[in-house]
C-alpha cells in the first residue's frame, strides 16, 4: 500500500497535479478531410493486461520457446517492440500506455522472486518492474493476482515502478480511504499552439480479492463495487480538469461473477460503461478474452463508450485511437476506434531482454533441477474425465500432510479426504527424471493447503456442484473428451475428491448426478451426518468458484504452498511410483455404465 492509512484527498489531488505537471507528450494535428472540416488532433492509447509474469517468449514448463496451436507469442519484451514501433511512427504525436493488471504472478519467473528469492528479502528489483520501466508506462492498475504474495511485496513492487499504480476501490479498512492512488490526470500536449489536453486515468481492481486472497487482506483492505467507485471518482476527475476520462479496469465485460452474491460483480466493465456517465473509453482485463473493439451506449448520455481487452500473457496489444476537436473552448472526441495487434508479428525488444536476462536464466536453472525419478510416464491429459495417477499424486500428498498435522488432535480420528482440480491438460511427469518445472506444470497456481470439516451431506452437495462441469448427455448421445464438459465452467472449477468412492451419472440433471457415494472399497453409503476432514486449497476454501459448504473455519492452515509440498514429497522419496498413491475411486457413468 502507498501508506498504512491510504492517501488523503489532498494527497490524491497532489498526486494528480504532479502527474499533470509531468513532461508534455507532443502531438500534431490530424490531417483534415476538407477545408470546411474543423481542425482536429489525435491521441493514441496503447493497452496491455494480464501479462502474468511473462517477460520472455518462453514456456518455463516445457523449457522451450512458447508456442500454441494458434502460434501466439507472449511476453512484455514482445509488447515493448510493438509499443516502440507505434511510438516511433507517431513521433511528435500523443501516445499513452496503460496496463489493466495481473502482472506479478503466473510464471515460475514471478514465483521465484516472490517465494524462492523474494524481493522483500533480497531488495532486488522485481523482473516485471525492470521490464515495465523500460517501456515507461503511464499507469498500471492492480489486478487481483497482485495481492497473491501479500501486501509487503506488493508495496515494494509498486515503489520499484517508475509510474503510478492505481486501484480506486481498494479501501483501507482503518481509515475508510483509498489504500492506493485512485487516479492520475496526465497533461498531454497535442502540438504547437494547441491547448493542453488533460487525460484522467482511473484504476479499478477486482472485488474478488476479498475472497481469493482473504488471508492477505482481511481486516486490512476492503474492495468496493467497481461501478459505484467509478460513479464516485469520474465526476471528481472531471471537476479537477480532466478533459477526457479513461478507465483501466481489472474486470471482464460479461456482467457475471465466479463467486456468489456476497461480493460486488466480478466482471462489470460493460455495466460501468452503461451506467456511469462521463467515461470515454475503458481498457479492461481479467477475463483473458480478445475484445478488439466494443461500444456500449451510456444510458444517461447516449454517448458511445469504447471498450477493449488485449487477451493474456502479452499475446495482444490494444490500440485505441481518438480524434479530437475544440468546440467552445472544450475538447471533444469526434472519432474513436480500437484494434488488437498480435505480438507474434515482431521480435523481442533487446533492452527488455537484457534487463531481465540474469533473472530469467536463474529461474530456468531452478526449474530444471531434478526432484525425483518416475517409474512410468504420468499424464494429466485425461484427468478431467478419468481418474488418473497424476491427480492422485496431488491428493495423496495433501492427505498425508493434513493427516500428519492433525495427529494427536481432536480431529485425528476423522477420515481425511482431499480435493484437487485438473489445472492443466498438458502436464506430464516423464518416465525417468522429473524436474521442478514438471511439478510446477501440474500445479500452476500459488495456492496454499488448508483443511476443514465437512459432513457427508456437505461432501455430496460439493460433488454435485462440481459435477455441473459436465454436459447433460442422453444415454445414446455420442461422447468424447472434447465434448464432455460445459465450456462455461473452467477446468479449475471442476474438483475431484479422494478418500470416498463415487459415480457421476452424466445424463442426469445437474444436482442429481452423484448416484453412488460410498466408503472406500465397500458398498456402504456415506451417511449424511458422517464427519470428514477435507484437505483443500486456500482459493477454494475462501470461496473461489462458489462451491457450497467449504467456506468455514479451518482445522489446518500452516500456510504451506501446495506446489512446494509436492516437490518436497518427491524429493524425500526420490521415486514417483503410482503404486504408492494411485487409488481409483471415481468414474463417469451413464445409467451405471462407465463412459470411458
Amino acid at each position: 500500500m502507498t501508506s498504512p492509512s491510504g492517501p488523503s484527498r489532498r494527497t490524491v489531488l497532489a498526486a494528480a497535479a504532479a502527474a499533470a505537471s509531468a513532461p508534455l507528450i507532443a502531438a500534431g494535428p490530424a490531417q483534415a478531410a476538407g477545408a470546411a472540416r474543423p481542425r482536429s488532433w489525435d491521441l493514441t492509447l496503447l493497452g496491455t493486461s494480464d501479462t502474468h509474469g511473462n517477460v520472455y517468449n518462453w514456456d518455463y514448463y516445457s523449457d522451450a520457446e512458447y508456442d500454441d496451436s494458434r502460434h501466439n507469442d507472449i511476453g512484455v519484451a514482445k509488447l515493448a517492440t510493438l509499443i516502440n514501433q507505434i511510438r516511433a511512427e507517431r513521433r511528435g504525436k500523443a501516445t499513452l500506455v496503460l496496463d489493466a493488471g495481473d502482472t506479478i504472478q503466473g510464471t515460475p519467473l514471478a514465483t521465484f522472486y516472490a517465494k524462492q528469492e523474494p524481493i522483500t528479502s533480497t531488495g532486488e528489483k522485481h523482473p516485471m518492474a525492470r521490464a515495465m520501466n523500460i517501456i515507461d508506462y503511464d499507469a498500471v492498475t492492480l489486478g487481483n493476482h497482485e495481492f497473491n504474495y501479500g501486501l509487503p511485496l506488493l508495496d515494494l513492487w509498486i515503489r520499484q515502478l517508475g509510474f503510478p499504480a492505481l486501484a480506486a476501490n481498494a479501501i483501507n479498512v482503518a481509515t475508510g480511504k483509498p489504500a492506493f492512488l485512485p487516479y492520475v490526470i496526465k497533461k498531454v500536449s497535442l502540438g504547437f499552439a494547441a491547448p493542453t489536453l488533460r487525460v484522467g486515468i482511473l484504476g479499478l481492481t477486482n472485488p474478488g480479492v476479498a475472497i481469493w486472497d482473504k488471508g492477505n487482506v482481511e481486516g486490512r483492505l476492503r474492495f468496493d463495487d467497481m461501478i459505484a467507485t467509478a460513479a464516485k471518482w469520474v465526476p471528481v476527475m472531471r471537476a479537477h480538469g480532466a478533459d477526457i476520462v479513461l478507465i483501466s479496469a481489472h474486470g471482464g465485460d460479461s456482467g457475471t461473477s465466479s463467486y456468489g452474491p456476497e461480493l460486488p460483480i466480478e466482471n462489470p466493465t460493460a455495466l460501468i460503461a452503461e451506467q456511469v456517465p462521463g467515461i470515454d473509453a475503458i481498457l479492461f482485463g481479467h477475463a483473458h478474452a480478445e475484445v478488439a473493439e466494443r461500444f456500449v451506449t451510456n444510458a444517461q448520455t447516449g454517448e458511445q463508450v469504447l471498450l477493449s481487452e488485449p487477451s493474456k500473457w502479452g499475446q495482444r496489444l490494444t490500440r485505441m485511437d481518438f480524434e479530437l476537436t475544440r468546440e467552445r473552448g472544450r475538447w471533444k472526441i469526434t472519432k474513436k476506434a480500437a484494434a488488437l495487434l498480435n505480438t507474434n508479428t515482431v521480435v523481442e525488444d533487446p533492452k527488455v531482454l537484457a534487463a531481465v536476462r540474469a533473472q530469467h536464466q536463474k529461474t530456468v536453472a531452478y526449474v530444471n533441477q531434478v526432484v525425483a525419478r518416475s517409474t512410468v510416464e504420468l499424464s494429466a491429459a485425461e484427468s478431467r474425465y478419468r481418474d488418473t495417477p497424476i491427480l492422485d499424486f496431488i491428493n495423496h500428498t495433501q492427505t498425508e500432510v493434513v493427516t500428519a498435522a492433525l495427529a494427536g488432535t481432536s480431529y485425528a480420528s476423522l477420515p481425511v479426504l482431499s480435493i484437487a482440480a485438473p489445472f492443466s491438460r498438458t502436464a506430464v511427469f516423464p518416465a525417468g527424471d522429473v524436474k521442478i518445472r514438471d511439478v510446477a506444470g501440474l500445479y500452476v497456481y500459488d495456492n496454499t493447503l488448508e483443511a476443514v470439516v465437512l459432513s457427508g451431506a456437505e461432501v455430496r452437495a460439493y460433488l454435485e456442484y462440481s459435477a455441473k462441469y459436465f454436459r447433460t448427455l442422453a444415454p445414446g448421445a455420442p461422447v468424447g473428451p472434447e465434448t464432455i464438459s460445459d465450456p462455461a465452467v473452467p477446468d479449475y472449477n471442476y474438483d475431484v475428491i479422494s478418500g470416498l468412492d463415487y459415480d457421476i451419472d452424466i445424463p442426469r440433471p445437474v444436482g442429481q448426478r452423484i448416484t453412488r457415494l460410498v466408503l472406500p472399497g465397500t458398498d456402504t453409503p456415506v451417511a449424511d451426518n458422517a464427519q470428514f476432514v477435507v484437505a483443500v486449497n486456500n482459493y477454494r476454501r475462501s470461496g473461489g468458484g462458489n462451491f457450497p459448504g467449504i467456506v468455514k473455519t479451518q482445522v489446518y492452515n500452516a500456510q504451506q504452498e501446495i506446489r512446494q509440498l509436492l516437490i518436497d514429497w518427491a524429493q524425500a522419496r526420490g521415486t514417483i511410483d503410482p503404486a504408492d498413491f494411485f487409488q481409483p475411486n471415481w468414474r463417469l457413468v451413464r445409467e451405471g455404465v462407465p463412459v470411458f
